[in-house]
C-alpha cells in the first residue's frame, strides 16, 4: 500500500469545529469526516510512521485507524478533545498491527521521512546533514524497543503530550506512561551512547 498523501487546509475561523464535524458526520454528512481527517492528517501520519518505522506499516495502520475511527464515531462522548480521541484510535491500530506482526527489529525510516522542523534549517548544511544522521539513528532505535515504551515516547518526547495527555490517549495511568517513557529512555541511552562522542 502507498503511502498517503494528505495537504494541510487553510485555516478558516468560520470552519466548524472539530466535534462539530464528528458530530456532523454522526448525524449523516457524507463530507464531514473527510473534513476532519484532512484538518488532522498531517500529525496522524507523523504519528502512525514514528511508531511503526515503517512507511507501508504505518500507511496500514493509519487506513486501519481511520475506518475505525468512522465507524466508532457515535461513541464519542466529548470527554476528550477530538485530536486526543484520534491519536489513540491510530496508537491503538499502531500497536494491535505491531502486536499481530511481531515487529521488534530496527527498521530504519526510509531517507525521504518527514524530520522535524529544526532539522531543516538552511543555513549550514553540514550541520543539517549530521543531524539528520543522528535524526535517523534515533529513529532506528525507537525500532528496537518496546511497542509499549516506543508509543509513550513518541507521545511525549516527540508529539509533546504531557504525561496526563498521553495516559488518556494510550488507556492507561500516568503513571504508566512514566514508566514506560523511563524504561525506554534508559534502552535508547544504551542503544544509542555512541552519539555521545557526537558534538
Amino acid at each position: 500500500m502507498m503511502a498517503p498523501t494528505f495537504r494541510r487546509p487553510l485555516t478558516d475561523p468560520d470552519a466548524p469545529s472539530d466535534a462539530q464535524l464528528l458530530a456532523a458526520h454522526v448525524a449523516g454528512d457524507d463530507r464531514a469526516f473527510g473534513l476532519l481527517m484532512q484538518r488532522h492528517a498531517d500529525r496522524l501520519w507523523a504519528l502512525a510512521l514514528r511508531v511503526m518505522s515503517n512507511r507501508e506499516d504505518a500507511a496500514d495502520a493509519l487506513q486501519d485507524a481511520m475506518i475505525s475511527a468512522f465507524r466508532r464515531a457515535g461513541d464519542f462522548r466529548g470527554d476528550a478533545a477530538v485530536t486526543t480521541w484520534l491519536h489513540r484510535i491510530v496508537l491503538n491500530a499502531c500497536l494491535d498491527r505491531l502486536r499481530r506482526i511481531a515487529v521488534r527489529a530496527a527498521v530504519p525510516l526510509p531517507q525521504d521521512a518527514e524530520r522535524s522542523a529544526d532539522l531543516a534549517a538552511p543555513d549550514d548544511p553540514e550541520r543539517d546533514a549530521v543531524r539528520a544522521s543522528i535524526a535517523d539513528e534515533v529513529t532506528e532505535a525507537l525500532g528496537r524497543i518496546g511497542a509499549d515504551q516506543r508509543a509513550a515516547l513518541v507521545l511525549v518526547d516527540l508529539e509533546g503530550y504531557s504525561m496526563d495527555e498521553a495516559a488518556r490517549i494510550l488507556g492507561c495511568a500516568v503513571g504508566t506512561v512514566k514508566s514506560r517513557c523511563s524504561r525506554g529512555r534508559a534502552r535508547l541511552a544504551v542503544l544509542l551512547q555512541h552519539l555521545k562522542e557526537v558534538d
